[in-house]
């Protein structure tokens, strides 16, 4: 049923969280973990301010995401990363329709309401727009 399943992260207590329960899934239905860390424009252009070496970039953005990874790798399930760039919804929600995963898997920042009017979240853009399960985690 859940044999390819998006994790959608930022590293934060919050994506961890979302990293146990995608891998009770993955584990549970034999499934296969892909994590997505989306990098906006302006921590993007940071990052090419502040290192000079593309290997380094690469290095950092893998280290924010470094104990969800870790959380997969005890788990010998099998999975991937990806790094996109863009907006976070709408960057999580184009990849997740474009590759046919049978569930995305993302945490809930905990915004109050009048946060989550004004600002929108990116786990409520996803569960509006991504054509299949989305498991919102608190």
């Amino acid at each position: 049923m859940f044999k390819k399943i998006l994790l959608a992260t930022d590293g934060s207590e919050h994506s961890l969280r979302s990293a146990e329960h995608a891998i009770k899934l993955a584990i549970q239905f034999n499934g296969t973990v892909d994590v997505v860390y989306v990098v906006d424009a302006r921590t993007s252009k940071s990052d090419v301010l502040h290192y000079v070496d593309k290997y380094e970039v690469k290095r950092e953005r893998q280290e924010k995401i470094k104990p969800v990874l870790t959380l997969l790798e005890s788990s010998e399930i099998d999975y991937k990363v990806q790094i996109l760039h863009g907006e976070p919804g709408p960057s999580i929600v184009d990849y997740a329709n474009k590759h046919d995963f049978n569930c995305v898997v993302v945490g809930s920042r905990g915004l109050n309401n009048l946060q989550t009017m004004v600002l929108g979240s990116v786990s409520h853009k996803l569960a509006k727009r991504v054509k299949c399960p989305v498991l919102i985690t608190k």
